[in-house]
């Protein structure tokens, strides 16, 4: 079964136990997901619907840091409740260690030497890791490793 397929279904269990808490985050990704499709007259395959999940996630985070430094708590909690129903269609994530593995060998296989091959790393490593290693952190590896080459 498909990822967007598993969120369909988790919608249908979710109207069954009548939770509305986890059917309105799960009708907000399904939304996003066809707003997607409509938009680029696609069917999303499940890397896009990771990507799209990935997104809700980043801008959950973001809520909740701005709920936090305004003093609303109360936005704040629905906001985390909602990145806890999104976070279960991500991937499980990788690493400290692994992360470093990946960067590693993928230095080795392009033959990067400097800052210049950044570009050419953060491309070989995105479709392996999106997902499932914060990419900002991966890039701040990749950088750290670079100046060290």
């Amino acid at each position: 079964m498909g990822l967007k397929e598993q969120i369909t279904e988790d919608m249908k269990a979710a109207m069954r136990a009548k939770d509305s808490v986890k059917l309105g985050a799960i009708r907000m990704l399904t939304a996003a997901i066809k707003q997607k499709e409509v938009d680029e007259r696609i069917e999303v395959t499940d890397a896009q619907v990771l990507a799209i999940v990935e997104k809700m996630i980043k801008q959950r985070k973001d809520s909740i840091s701005q709920f936090e430094a305004g003093n609303r708590q109360d936005l704040a909690d629905i906001e985390k409740v909602e990145l806890a129903i999104l976070s279960v269609y991500m991937p499980a994530a990788l690493s400290e260690a692994e992360v470093q593995a990946a960067v590693a060998a993928a230095i080795a296989a392009v033959g990067a030497t400097g800052p210049q091959d950044m570009g050419k790393l953060m491309a070989m490593l995105k479709p392996k890791l999106a997902g499932r290693a914060d990419m900002t952190a991966v890039s701040g590896l990749v950088k750290a490793a670079l100046s060290k080459a």
